[in-house]
């Protein structure tokens, strides 16, 4: 059975997630490093780890594989899901796939060297309504294709 897991802490499409998933009936997991307000569902299950650095993201990455779904903007996150089976996608709507994946992790090393040195990056665009649309577009089509599975 397909779950989703959301990486929470800044993630601004999980009305989004839930909406999806009851239109399929699925699991979806909350992971965040404090408490979140989520819907009174059984199917959704609010995940609260211990502050630091990627204790969520190791939570999830040791429990998504093949047939699941991860939303989140953090790149290594969705390069361990990948490599464990799942479809990782970004709530901007942008897939992660195994042929992205390298130039974005790429992309996210010059950054951080970048900063290193005190260069000031742009950082993300705002994120926008049709973002959001894209994204309930994107989801849905992976959650089609990881119940094909």
């Amino acid at each position: 059975m397909t779950i989703l897991y959301i990486d929470a802490d800044a993630c601004p499409v999980k009305d989004e997630v839930y909406r999806v998933a009851e239109r399929y009936g699925l699991q979806v997991f909350v992971v965040s490093n404090s408490w979140i307000r989520i819907p009174q569902d059984a199917r959704i299950t609010s995940v609260v780890v211990d502050a630091g650095p990627d204790v969520a993201d190791d939570w999830i990455a040791e429990r998504a594989g093949p047939g699941d779904v991860v939303i989140t903007a953090d790149i290594p996150l969705a390069d361990r899901s990948l490599k464990a089976g799942a479809q990782a996608l970004h709530p901007n709507g942008r897939p992660f796939t195994p042929d992205s994946i390298g130039s974005a992790l790429t992309s996210r090393s010059i950054g951080e060297h970048l900063r290193s040195m005190g260069e000031v990056t742009g950082g993300p665009k705002p994120f926008a309504s049709s973002d959001r649309s894209r994204f309930l577009q994107a989801l849905d089509t992976a959650v089609v294709k990881a119940r094909r599975r």
